[in-house]
C-alpha cells in the first residue's frame, strides 16, 4: 500500500483519520504520520495489515501496479 492509496481509500469512504483509527485500531498519531508524502508506507507489517483489513472490510479494493500505477476503488455492489 502506498501513502496515496491510503489517502484515496479514506476519501472514497468519506472517512476521517479519526474514523480510520477507530476502525483499524491504529493510533491517530500514526495515521497522521503515515499519510503525508508519496511512496510506500514505512511502518510495521502489523500496522499495514490493520489498515488494509479495515479499509477492505468497508469495501475498498486495492489495485496493485498494473502498468499504470497502483490505485483503489470500491467493490461493485451486487
Amino acid at each position: 500500500m502506498t501513502r496515496s492509496q491510503l489517502r484515496a481509500a479514506r476519501a472514497l469512504l468519506g472517512w476521517s483519520q479519526d474514523r480510520l483509527s477507530e476502525a483499524s485500531g491504529v493510533s491517530l498519531p500514526t495515521i497522521k504520520r503515515l499519510e503525508p508524502g508519496e511512496g510506500s508506507l514505512q511502518t510495521r507489517v502489523e500496522t499495514l495489515n490493520k489498515l488494509q483489513t479495515a479499509l477492505e472490510a468497508a469495501g475498498v479494493l486495492f489495485i496493485g501496479e498494473n502498468g499504470e500505477g497502483p490505485g483503489v476503488r470500491l467493490k461493485k455492489l451486487q
